[in-house]
């Protein structure tokens, strides 16, 4: 390309720089011990920083013990979190990328098993074992779908020190040594039981209209800013729309990201789903670069950066999404999995100066010998191979050895 690709050039979040577009999104492992990281999320992190990426967020990481969903959930809600993860964090930006940290909390999807098992409710059964279930907290005393636990519905008290856990967290990230900090508040999560009519009946000052049931939302930004350094970028995950027969929308989006532009967000993430109903809203299909348009029309409606991802998994859908100004940055996740080394090798297809020069030195040095090497015998030349001290052999890439010595 004549110009340098959208996907690569950097870019600033406050006083944050990242070397590239390309985020890390983040991924629920359920491997971490008493909500402490293990060394699975130092490799698995680590990879994608070696790899490439501008920004790599690690799993969504509660801030308190009852906000997990399972009893191997990553936790920040006590201070030697911090020293657990800074290793993390200082492997990540001895990489070259940003580390970055997503804040959540499950509510009533809390005390279950992992993903790998449905999140299937925890019983009597595994409190033998010694997995006890707990009750968790939402906005309503609507369990989150047949069969699971019954939550605790809020008092004032309790979203006061619900309050105070987001804040602890925020300045427990600050002293992991994390760049970037997003707050979760999508996928059906405590926050996004606060924003949906058909999880939130409250009706106090929590609930009922939209401005209600923002409340809270808002009041989480709040805290999290308060203790967040102001130097650092915030990022918001959104559900943009409800899961299938859900209620709330893109337009109630829209107005939830003007009023998170207010209270400091600096970039709003785009998701779908988590919160399902009877309602005739349709399921969101699972095609590719399926949630860019919700983050395009946040971006121009509010006039403020967003993240897109969804099933972008090849460089130029990634640029394009870019250079038609649906985003501002590219959130991807199974793709890298499957991948790390994804943004070497989209470098390389957009003919990027040294592509190789995102990875660490010891790697690049090599990468780019084998690629000299290859310039100089591309597939189907023919070069002379020595057999012996007496005998060069003629070798074509595509047939072998044309002539190989009798004997």
């Amino acid at each position: 390309m004549s110009k340098l690709p959208l996907l690569f050039a950097p870019i600033t979040l406050r006083s944050v720089a990242a070397r590239n577009r390309i985020v890390v999104a983040p991924m629920c492992q359920y491997v971490s011990v008493d909500g402490s990281p293990t060394d699975w999320q130092l490799v698995h992190l680590g990879r994608f920083a070696v790899g490439g990426a501008g920004i790599v967020f690690g799993e969504e990481t509660a801030v308190e013990a009852r906000g997990r969903k399972t009893w191997h959930c990553a936790g920040i809600f006590d201070d030697r979190h911090s020293r657990d993860y800074r290793r993390i964090t200082d492997f990540i930006r001895s990489a070259g990328a940003l580390p970055a940290i997503q804040l959540g909390h499950c509510g009533r999807r809390a005390s279950t098993h992992g993903a790998m098992r449905d999140f299937a409710p925890l019983t009597e059964a595994d409190a033998r074992r010694g997995r006890p279930p707990w009750r968790g907290i939402s906005a309503s005393a609507i369990p989150a779908r047949p069969g699971a636990h019954v939550p605790l519905e809020m008092d004032r008290d309790d979203i006061r020190e619900n309050l105070a856990a987001w804040r602890e967290a925020a300045r427990r990230s600050v002293d992991a040594g994390y760049d970037v900090l997003e707050i979760h508040g999508a996928h059906g999560y405590l926050i996004a039981q606060f924003l949906s009519p058909l999880s939130n009946r409250r009706t106090d000052g929590y609930g009922g209209d939209l401005n209600g049931r923002m409340r809270f939302a808002l009041e989480v930004v709040d805290a999290v800013r308060g203790a967040w350094p102001a130097d650092r970028p915030l990022f918001f995950r959104v559900s943009a729309v409800d899961g299938a027969g859900g209620e709330w929308g893109m337009r109630d989006t829209v107005a939830l990201a003007g009023a998170l532009k207010e209270h400091g967000v600096d970039v709003v993430d785009c998701s779908s789903g988590g919160i399902t109903g009877s309602s005739g809203l349709l399921p969101v299909p699972r095609v590719p670069g399926f949630q860019v348009g919700y983050a395009s029309e946040v971006r121009r409606r509010c006039a403020m950066a967003t993240m897109a991802g969804g099933l972008i998994t090849h460089a130029r859908q990634a640029e394009r999404v870019l250079r038609e100004g649906h985003a501002d940055l590219i959130a991807l996740a199974r793709e890298l999995m499957y991948n790390p080394n994804w943004p070497v090798q989209a470098a390389q297809e957009f003919d990027c100066a040294d592509p190789f020069g995102l990875l660490p030195d010891s790697e690049a040095f090599r990468l780019r010998r084998r690629e000299a090497q290859a310039r100089d015998c591309p597939p189907g030349s023919e070069v002379r191979i020595p057999w012996g001290p007496e005998k060069d052999v003629p070798y074509s890439w595509a047939r072998g050895f044309a002539d190989p010595p009798a004997g």
